[in-house]
């Protein structure tokens, strides 16, 4: 799996994942606002679940800690989620790609689902 943040203009960063798994991922351990959000889902035949949490990825449990958010991404496509005025996470954003919606999805996406952020 490769993660990388890269620093984007003055403020913002670009968080990309080339391969969104199971396991808890911190995009940023303190309040982030998110602005976009690119979802890739063409190398899997079934849908995939991004779980965003408001919480420190070492303190989410994938399949029982509940998700704040729940993105469905189509089996064979790509989506991007754009929000102008930002969408808040005051102590933290984490995320998981899993194949099930829901608090008990726990398992990874059969192949890759990338991912990037556009975040503050």
């Amino acid at each position: 799996m490769a993660v990388s943040n890269i620093p984007v203009l003055t403020a913002a960063a670009l968080h990309v994942d080339s391969d969104a798994a199971n396991a808890a991922v911190a995009v940023k351990a303190s309040s982030a606002v998110l602005y976009e959000l690119e979802m890739d889902n063409t190398a899997n035949g079934a849908a995939s679940y991004l779980k965003l949490w408001n919480t420190a990825a070492a303190s989410v449990t994938v399949g029982t800690t509940a998700p704040d958010m729940v993105i469905m991404v189509p089996a064979s496509v790509s989506r991007t989620l754009v929000v102008p005025s930002g969408l808040t996470f005051g102590t933290a954003l984490s995320y998981a790609a899993v194949t099930t919606a829901g608090t008990a999805g726990t398992t990874s996406p059969t192949s890759d689902f990338a991912i990037k952020l556009v975040y503050v």
